[in-house]
């Protein structure tokens, strides 16, 4: 009985150190990719030693694997989650909203800086990130799709362009306005409402990471 509470004890100490090693190379990967990755400068902004890092993950492959998967975690439960449960248009408007707000961290260029490293290789870092961006444009085409079915949305372009063309728009608006709140979230919902086809939003108040109100297509 008295060797339960030790092991919850220590399966929690795993999960903090774990976590904080894979926060810590989710920043170094946003600022030097992958290549130029440090596992010990990893450790060492965790605050751990480099055998800590080995005791966790076998090598720099297996991190990297881990933090793609610590960032869709992540990413899902601050950003993807403002989407559940709204209608399309609302979910399309929330989700860029919050994406730009997530990028003011400095993990967010994660996925960016992998998929540019390894466009062109046959990579498993690069195959999982690119599945990760599969489902995104997938979702958000199917999002379109609804919304411009329930009239939401003015017709346009096919779905999974218009869904590309809006991740461009928030991933770009993500990296060059980092930390320009509260402006960035504004400036996001003008940008993929311009994609979308909707008129610019009047008079909008800025910086709130819910959807602002929207106009009828008509």
């Amino acid at each position: 009985m008295e060797s339960r509470p030790s092991r919850r004890t220590q399966a929690d100490r795993r999960a903090h150190t774990r976590n904080a090693l894979l926060e810590a190379a989710a920043r170094g990967l946003s600022r030097y990719g992958y290549n130029n990755l440090g596992l010990e400068r990893v450790a060492a902004d965790a605050g751990y030693t480099r055998g800590a890092l080995y005791h966790l993950f076998a090598n720099k492959e297996e991190l990297a694997l881990a933090v793609v998967e610590w960032v869709v975690r992540t990413w899902g439960e601050d950003v993807g989650s403002l989407g559940d449960g709204a209608d399309p248009l609302d979910a399309l408007i929330a989700v860029a909203r919050g994406h730009v707000a997530y990028c003011r961290r400095d993990v967010a260029r994660v996925m960016m800086t992998l998929h540019i490293e390894f466009a062109g290789q046959d990579h498993p870092v690069g195959r999982a990130v690119t599945a990760v961006a599969d489902r995104f444009v997938a979702t958000t085409a199917e999002r379109i799709e609804a919304a411009r079915a329930g009239g939401e949305l003015p017709p346009g372009p096919p779905p999974r362009e218009t869904a590309l063309a809006y991740l461009g728009a928030v991933h770009g608006l993500g990296i060059h306005l980092a930390g320009a709140a509260p402006h960035d979230v504004e400036l996001a919902e003008r940008a993929v409402r311009g994609v979308l086809g909707l008129p610019p939003v009047a008079g909008g108040e800025t910086g709130q990471a819910e959807p602002l109100p929207r106009k009828e297509v008509r």
